[in-house]
């Protein structure tokens, strides 16, 4: 059969069945507060700087010697560089969408027109690989990335047919060719091979939704079922790296590369969801439940293991040694979006917010202009400002530096940024579901009638009062559905024409024939309060940390009295943080540890001091005050109190997400 080609919303992923329906760009508006002050830096200064970037290290002009025929011996970059300019291309394609910019449409036509001279007859594109004096074409599937690198192209021509449909820039057509090439290298009677790592099977799968060519999603199917079986053979880490030692309908967690496998998950839920596979969506779904309970950080963040920036085993999550990269965080969003389309549970909304304050937002600079790649919680050193003019060669680097000899962090940053929009609602038959709170506008342009269009009023994160007013009216009963997160378990409530009652983790829902001006107010909690790791959780036993709303907070050293040691600091768990002005503040005392030669010995040296408040930061924007120290979790003073059983959700909150039925309170 032939798939129906998507509509026409501007959204990066559409599926054709699941249980919500994704609202685009073209459908929300985003207007203020928080996230749209970070797409306007993202628009105005960091796809800039990404463009100076590509250009400086001479990544786009990879496409020029190619097409000249020039390229042996002067390529630059690492051998996945070509997919940093599609990432970008991406980006730039979301953001005209969002906005129109006619000289980010010139920019964004001019490197289209040196990709596409790069593209040989066949369809194949790579600067790497192919060419007089190159190594010959797919000759190095583990670690060569030729198909991710397509994978990307791909989701670049996804984002430019969905935002500019009629645009006669060629993206689109160039895709295509690379598709078809890949098929016909790798379909059931080519090649027996996949890529080590995977991004390719998210990509044909959404390039098979926007063009309605199936045969794209049977590649992507195939590459799905090849993964697991060893074809990309042994390495230093283990198949387990490239997710190639157990078929994905085996594997019951998340391992191996962080990144590689959240695009995998990502991929195997779109198959899943396209072919009506229940049993491919429920063991990733499977897999997900347990790295979130086990493997993943209070931040969100995923991966400590720095030597293969991969997943550890369960508990292991010390936070000196958090890897946590910020593409991890961007697959991880991309993964439980995809998950939340096709369930509708809200566990899948929370982790997406608790990944997108506290990973994506934390990686830029507040100007836009340089990056974390990785995102530890506890820096023990403060390090030194990067060389403004030289890319970094430590992807830990204790400051954010401009750029990495290995950049994917910043243009997938800059590329979720610019579709950020397309992550905050969904609809359903039943109605609208908000799964994150921005100020801005809503509305569902495929329902008949009226419509269903609301304004959301809101300054969250820094209050918790969700206001929502409906303005189109409408004849038929419809459901507004608010996400109530995992961690206001107490406290929350919903008023509806004046009446307030208390509303649980899950989706606070009303229903009814709703009037232009009706209007509903949701309440979160918003004291700061104290978060306790689960106790197999070994680097942090015995230590809290802070967190209010959805941000997660720490302590970093130029705030502390007397610039001593955040490492000095202990917390008194009797006493709850509270709020000074608009800064959260923890009651701490200051040990003296003795110097010693041996640094073990039979009796406890912890000699108190004096106590002492912090003020604390939001992780998100810790760093930007110049190198300090920082750590997230803080050890106690004496025992800690009781708390009950942690254990449904891990390291992440005393109250645990909830998985509730769908749009059910």
């Amino acid at each position: 059969m032939t798939m129906a080609p998507s509509a026409s919303t501007a959204a990066p992923v559409l599926p054709s069945r699941g249980r919500l329906r994704p609202l685009g760009l073209d459908e929300v508006r985003i207007t203020g507060g928080f996230w749209a002050e970070r797409q306007s830096v993202n628009a105005t200064a960091s796809l800039g700087h990404i463009a100076h970037w590509l250009e400086r290290a001479g990544w786009i002009r990879n496409f020029d010697l190619v097409a000249a025929g020039d390229v042996a011996g002067k390529r630059r970059g690492r051998e996945f560089s070509d997919s940093e300019v599609y990432k970008f291309l991406e980006a730039m394609a979301w953001e005209i969408g969002r906005g129109g910019d006619p000289e980010l449409e010139a920019r964004y036509r001019a490197v289209v027109h040196r990709v596409a001279r790069a593209q040989d007859a066949d369809g194949y594109l790579n600067t790497m690989f192919g060419h007089a004096g190159q190594p010959p074409r797919w000759s190095d599937l583990r670690w060569g990335h030729e198909l991710y690198c397509v994978g990307h192209l791909l989701q670049a021509a996804v984002a430019r047919a969905r935002t500019r449909p009629d645009a006669d820039d060629g993206l689109v057509a160039i895709a295509r060719r690379a598709a078809d090439n890949v098929c016909e290298t790798f379909g059931p009677d080519g090649v027996d091979g996949l890529c080590g790592h995977p991004e390719i099977e998210p990509a044909l799968v959404e390039f098979a939704r926007v063009t309605g060519e199936d045969r794209y999603l049977d590649q992507a199917a195939l590459f799905v079922e090849r993964r697991g079986h060893g074809r990309l053979g042994d390495v230093e880490w283990g198949r387990e790296y490239f997710q190639d030692d157990i078929p994905v309908r085996q594997a019951t967690v998340l391992r191996g590369h962080a990144v590689r496998a959240n695009y995998l998950a990502a991929g195997a839920v779109d198959v899943a969801a396209e072919t009506d596979d229940p049993g491919l969506l429920k063991a990733v779904r499977d897999q997900w439940r347990t790295a979130v309970a086990r493997r993943t950080y209070l931040t969100g963040g995923q991966g400590s293991r720095h030597q293969d920036e991969a997943f550890g085993e369960d508990w292991v999550l010390p936070p000196d040694r958090a890897y946590s990269e910020t593409c991890a965080g961007v697959a991880s969003v991309m993964l439980a979006w995809r998950l939340l389309l096709a369930c509708g549970d809200s566990g899948y909304a929370d982790l997406i917010e608790r990944t997108l304050f506290n990973v994506v937002s934390t990686s830029p600079a507040a100007d836009g202009r340089s990056f974390f790649y990785t995102n530890t919680l506890h820096r023990r050193e403060p390090g030194t400002v990067p060389d403004a003019d030289r890319p970094s060669i430590r992807a830990a680097a204790a400051q954010r530096a401009p750029w990495y000899e290995v950049s994917c962090c910043p243009t997938n940053v800059a590329r979720t940024l610019a579709s950020l929009t397309a992550y905050v609602a969904t609809g359903d038959d039943e109605g609208l579901q908000i799964h994150q709170y921005v100020p801005g506008t809503i509305t569902d342009r495929r329902v008949d009638g009226p419509g269903r269009r609301i304004t959301v009023a809101t300054g969250y994160p820094v209050d918790g009062e969700i206001r929502v007013r409906i303005d189109g009216a409408d004849d038929r009963p419809w459901m507004l559905a608010l996400r109530v997160p995992g961690w206001a378990e107490q406290g929350a409530t919903l008023t509806v024409d004046g009446q307030t009652r208390p509303v649980r983790p899950g989706y606070a829902t009303e229903r009814r024939v709703w009037r232009a001006g009706d209007e509903v107010v949701l309440s979160l909690p918003m004291a700061p309060r104290l978060t306790y790791p689960d106790p197999r959780i070994d680097a942090v036993r015995g230590c809290v940390a802070v967190e209010r709303g959805p941000l997660v907070y720490a302590v970093e050293s130029v705030d502390v009295p007397g610039g001593e040691s955040v490492d000095d600091l202990r917390v008194d768990p009797s006493r709850p943080p509270t709020m000074a002005g608009d800064r959260v503040v923890l009651h701490c005392v200051r040990i003296d540890p003795s110097d010693r030669d041996w640094p073990y010995h039979g009796t406890a040296d912890e000699a108190e001091r004096d106590p002492v408040e912090v003020p604390l930061v939001a992780y998100h924007a810790w760093a930007n005050r110049g190198p300090s120290t920082m750590r997230v979790w803080i050890p106690t003073s004496g025992e800690l109190p009781g708390r009950g059983d942690n254990r449904q959700l891990p390291g992440h909150e005393v109250v645990p997400v909830t998985f509730p039925p769908d749009s059910v309170t």
